[in-house]
């Protein structure tokens, strides 16, 4: 069916303009809410749409529908669209290409479950939080499979099919004059997300958050955990998007073949990687997924390109022209983003220093200079490579550049948090202000 809305989609544009993209998405899922210490909201979610972009005399123009039934008005709008904007000469579909043999991204399992068993995974888990004699204050499991294709007059037809689950609670524990917060998120393409280990972990945090100390304004060595971690390095990220780079909004765009991180430090983006939370045969493009090495050994070595913006640059795309759904264009995105270390230091080397485990505010950081002040949460002291007490209260501030400069892995534990691929991460005299 889906062929079919594409193929018939492609041939009505063709009739207006010789140049056309056709993308087609179906995605069906369950999302279960909980506020409080029960199941809020459960429904089950359908969508299936259609985008159509087209050039015409070197003017693009996109519209898009879910109303599949009659589809020719949509294209005329994108038609019309196309007249009223201006010409540029980077406007491009992706060429006919091959496509990867992408494993572990679906799970036939998920596309067979409904309400009733998501809604129980959701009960598993609060039912831990109250064994745990946390009060669970939020949360909620989802889970879905996607289909799409994407279809164009250069002879591109890429199609996938993937699958998703994910699971979240946030916890209070209160310890007589303060309450103590704490959450764990986890996701994966397979239907293999544990309810009890999530609720356990958000537990074990909040309880061992009690009865924070303060602690002094001064440089320390700081471990950030996966979350904290993914907070930072998704300001990081962005100067690796050529989209930035061209709009000068990059400190990294004069700086290909120079260093510009720790020399421990490599940084892919891999559209491929075997599980990835965004791994699929194309990006929204149609461009044939790939590992791009963005950073070796602490060189930078490329940027993310989508198709306009490789052609702008003069260079091929990475495979990042990405959509989050039938109703956006293509922008420059990521994939998987990889951050391998070849350097470890764990809590046991450190004699005086602090593990975060999450972070607040990291979308204040200044994606331009790398500036951020974010609050450490669920934090704790080390000293003498152990675990010393809770950090009540405090900020950390820096710039994301500098850190990843002197930065390595802070252990071998590698996770899958949304699009970024990473172990936690040792940030040297990283600015704790108590």
């Amino acid at each position: 069916m889906m062929h079919n809305i594409a193929n018939q989609a492609l041939d009505l544009a063709l009739k207006y303009t010789d140049q056309a993209e056709i993308y087609v998405e179906k995605e069906e899922g369950v999302n279960v809410d909980i506020k409080k210490d029960k199941v809020d909201f459960a429904k089950e979610a359908f969508t299936f749409g259609l985008g159509v972009r087209v050039i015409l005399d070197g003017r693009m123009g996109f519209s898009y529908t879910t109303n599949l039934d009659n589809i020719e008005p949509i294209v005329k709008s994108a038609i019309f669209n196309a007249k009223a904007n201006e010409i540029d000469e980077n406007f491009a579909f992706a060429p006919k290409s091959e496509y990867p043999n992408i494993k572990g991204i679906f799970d036939s399992k998920i596309e067979y479950l409904d309400l009733e068993d998501i809604i129980g995974f959701g009960n598993i888990m609060l039912d831990t939080v109250l064994d745990e004699k946390c009060e669970p204050t939020s949360g909620g499991f989802s889970t879905g499979y996607s289909k799409f294709i994407i279809a164009n007059s250069e002879g591109t037809v890429a199609q996938d099919v993937s699958s998703i689950f994910s699971g979240y609670i946030s916890v209070n524990v209160d310890d007589g004059e303060n309450v103590s917060t704490a959450s764990e998120y986890d996701a994966s393409r397979y239907l293999d997300i544990n309810p009890v280990q999530i609720a356990e972990k958000a537990c074990t945090i909040a309880k061992d958050s009690r009865n924070g100390k303060p602690i002094e304004t001064k440089d320390f060595p700081v471990i950030l955990d996966h979350h904290a971690a993914s907070g930072l390095v998704a300001t990081f990220s962005s100067a690796l998007n050529a989209d930035n780079v061209q709009r000068g909004r990059s400190v990294f765009a004069d700086k290909i073949g120079k260093e510009v991180v720790s020399s421990s430090l490599s940084i892919y983006d891999d559209g491929t990687l075997e599980g990835g939370l965004q791994s699929a045969v194309s990006d929204g493009e149609g461009i044939s997924s790939q590992k791009t090495p963005l950073i070796e050994n602490g060189l930078l070595k490329n940027f993310m390109y989508d198709i306009y913006t490789s052609k702008k640059g003069g260079v091929e795309s990475t495979g990042n022209g990405m959509r989050s759904s039938y109703g956006d264009v293509p922008a420059v995105g990521l994939s998987n983003f990889i951050l391998e270390f070849d350097d470890i230091k764990d809590i046991s080397e450190i004699d005086n220093g602090v593990l975060v485990t999450d972070i607040l505010g990291a979308h204040t950081a200044n994606p331009i200079s790398g500036d951020f002040s974010v609050e450490a949460m669920n934090a704790f002291k080390i000293e003498n490579g152990e675990l010393k007490h809770p950090v009540k209260k405090a900020m950390l501030s820096g710039n994301i550049f500098q850190a990843m400069k002197a930065a390595s892995a802070g252990s071998a534990e590698v996770r899958k948090i949304g699009p970024f691929v990473l172990p936690t991460i040792l940030i040297e005299n990283l600015r704790v202000v108590g």
